[in-house]
């Protein structure tokens, strides 16, 4: 006697050894012994032999019409054999029972099961759903397979171009277009983004780097720039004139200018020496248009060539320390001795007449340590710059720190975007020149110390009156962000509240809020004195913290870009660079840390020289390879004070 029965999802075929009443002793074709359910046995038949069974009714099955078996069996529910006795007319031998019921198992949108070898006909609208879904995803499949070829091919599917950015950086892999791109890249070896740029579907590898980021934090405001509609800031109550003359250093780039200052000297000897910043706060309010716009976008987004900027730019051009304007400004008079004590400050809130915007590049050539040891030459605000310069040492002698680590670099980022690149298979214009600057200048320690006497003095008034604000927090070397005031070690500060920047940085922007409320004594916008810490003045904090740090992020990876393209411009095969540490060495000439897995062990601040072996801008990556220590230079004299690659240092603003 044999068997046909169910095991594991699968129907076999076997010997009888040993029939008892619950369960059988089984023999099957290849020789292998099993124990079977009663309840599983389908079939008992004496021929043909088990094996000779599933051949031929797999064959028979393949010829049975499933439409011509719905049809014909009934509403009810039935047993595999009924059906096959009625498909043939007659009691079914065992083949043809068999082929039957691997039919009925084959067409589960067909026949529903119900038990063991018994099954119930699908109705009519189920069955014809299931149909359509079958279609669809046949023509799903045919769809992806013609998508994958044209991918293959170097062509965009048309079906790509409504879907593209979210295709290119948060791809869905539900959508067909989807499992098409990824069948395309496991085809060639390609990453997706290099087989989107080879189908013309990227304009260019900076656009790819741009749209990533403009995808995740811009992606309903057209590109980046686009504010929508919004209300006109209004023009503060009248305000009084102040008597100075204020002037502002910053870069070339600088269009956002937050701060300037002024020297007044008194009669009886010493000075008023005036720290005025931007008040966009007079304008708009938190709840604002405007108000809304600074919250959401949190700061200003910084890049080599182009910027992001917090607030509109009529907005920004509106409050802007500009020459040549007077300016509604929050001014911090700080009284100062002839011999430079500071003997008592003042904050008002006024119009400021700018009289200049001195520049950087301008005022360095004269104003230098050199210069200042030499005697300073004849030149627009010398002598406010040199005594600025001498109040911010005493200041940073005050403190114990100093104001900036004057063994960093600046690196100056300009792009002439209607020069032509010159690059192979880049498409876009855009040529990259990076200069440096030594930080620590004398210019640089009269700004940092003026806008840390402001931030320090403007957030122990907010502390002492009792109104919540943001602070930056320094201890045990960790920076962060806080709603109670205390110590910012690294700068030597009481408490230290960003203040002096707040046409680019929004938390800089809620301070100056809780700032004029305490001076026009009003209710602050987030919280008071004796009121719970604001909520909204706790998500503002986390929100501007997490966001900050990613714009940040985003700004190191396109200078690090653009480096990759000053290579490429310079068509540099060899570079000199210092080690850092381990496998990490810094480029001389440009801003740039690789990683070099053929470093040998070599000490820190070791001068080596790096083969390029090439350079993927959509990857962002580069492959170097060490030659050799550079001969000239083997190592820093032993210090590699200047090679510490210190991203969590603090610098004022």
């Amino acid at each position: 006697m044999n068997v046909l029965f169910e095991e594991d999802g699968a129907f076999r075929a076997g010997t009888v050894l040993a029939d008892n009443v619950a369960s059988l002793q089984i023999e099957l074709a290849s020789g292998k012994r099993s124990k079977v359910k009663a309840a599983n046995v389908l079939l008992r038949f004496v021929a043909p032999a088990p094996a000779e069974l599933l051949d031929r009714a797999e064959a028979e099955a393949e010829g049975i019409d499933v439409d011509f078996l719905w049809e014909v069996c009934g509403e009810e529910e039935f047993a595999f054999e009924e059906l096959a006795a009625e498909y043939h007319g007659s009691k079914p031998d065992s083949v043809q029972a068999a082929a039957v019921l691997l039919r009925l198992h084959s067409a589960p949108m067909y026949f529903h099961r119900k038990g063991r070898g018994r099954f119930r006909k699908a109705p009519p609208e189920i069955l014809q759903a299931a149909l359509a879904g079958l279609e669809k995803k046949r023509l799903q499949a045919a769809a992806i397979e013609r998508m994958v070829e044209e991918l293959k091919a170097g062509q965009l599917p048309v079906e790509f171009a409504p879907v593209l950015p979210q295709l290119t950086y948060k791809p869905d892999r539900n959508r067909s277009e989807t499992k098409a791109l990824e069948a395309a890249c496991g085809e060639t070896g390609k990453s997706a983004a290099r087989l989107l740029f080879d189908c013309g579907a990227l304009p260019s590898t900076h656009d790819y780097h741009l749209g990533r980021f403009l995808f995740e934090f811009f992606p309903d405001s057209k590109g980046g720039t686009g504010f929508g509609d919004f209300a006109a800031p209004v023009e503060p109550a009248e305000l009084p004139l102040a008597a100075v003359a204020a002037f502002s250093v910053d870069d070339a780039h600088t269009t956002e200018i937050d701060d300037a200052f002024s020297v007044t000297t008194k009669a009886d000897g010493g000075w008023h020496i005036g720290i005025h910043i931007a008040a966009p706060g007079l304008g708009f309010s938190p709840d604002s248009d405007l108000g809304r716009i600074a919250r959401e976008r949190l700061s200003t987004v910084y890049m080599p060539g182009r910027k992001i900027t917090m607030l509109p730019e009529d907005i920004v051009e509106h409050f802007t320390l500009a020459a040549g304007h007077t300016v509604a400004a929050i001014s911090l008079y700080l009284e100062v001795a002839a011999d430079y004590r500071l003997l008592g400050h003042e904050t008002r809130l006024e119009r400021v007449p700018i009289v200049a915007n001195l520049r950087h590049h301008d005022i360095e050539p004269v104003f230098n340590e050199t210069t200042l040891a030499a005697g300073l030459p004849d030149f627009p605000y010398r002598h406010e710059l040199k005594l600025l310069w001498e109040f911010a040492q005493v200041l940073e002698a005050g403190r114990g720190k100093p104001s900036d680590n004057s063994t960093r670099k600046d690196y100056n980022f300009t792009v002439d975007w209607n020069a032509d690149s010159g690059i192979a298979a880049e498409a876009d214009k855009g040529v990259v020149s990076i200069g440096q600057r030594e930080r620590g200048s004398p210019l640089d320690t009269l700004v940092a110390e003026l806008m840390i006497v402001a931030n320090a003095t403007w957030g122990a008034m907010l502390r002492d009156a009792g109104i919540p604000a943001l602070y930056r927090v320094q201890t045990a070397g960790k920076v962060r962000m806080s709603t109670v005031a205390a110590p910012h070690e690294g700068l030597g500060v009481e408490c230290y509240a960003w203040s002096s920047s707040p046409l680019r940085r929004y938390c800089d922007l809620l301070n100056q809020w809780q700032l004029i409320a305490l001076l026009n004594d009003e209710p602050p916008p987030f919280g008071g004195k004796g009121a719970p810490k604001s909520a909204d003045l706790l998500a503002a904090m986390r929100d501007f913290e997490l966001t900050y740090a990613a714009y940040a992020e985003f700004q190191r990876g396109m200078e690090r870009y653009w480096c990759l393209r000053w290579l490429l411009q310079h068509g540099e095969q060899t570079v000199p660079g210092h080690v850092l540490r381990e496998s990490l060495v810094r480029l001389e000439a440009i801003p740039l840390v690789l990683r070099v897995p053929s470093l040998p062990e070599l000490p820190r601040g070791a001068r080596v020289r790096l083969s390029i072996e090439g350079i993927d801008l959509l990857e962002a990556e580069l492959r170097p390879r060490y030659l050799e220590l550079a001969p000239e230079l083997a190592v820093n004299n032993g210090s590699d004070a200047a090679f510490i690659d210190d991203e969590g240092g603090e610098v004022a603003e």
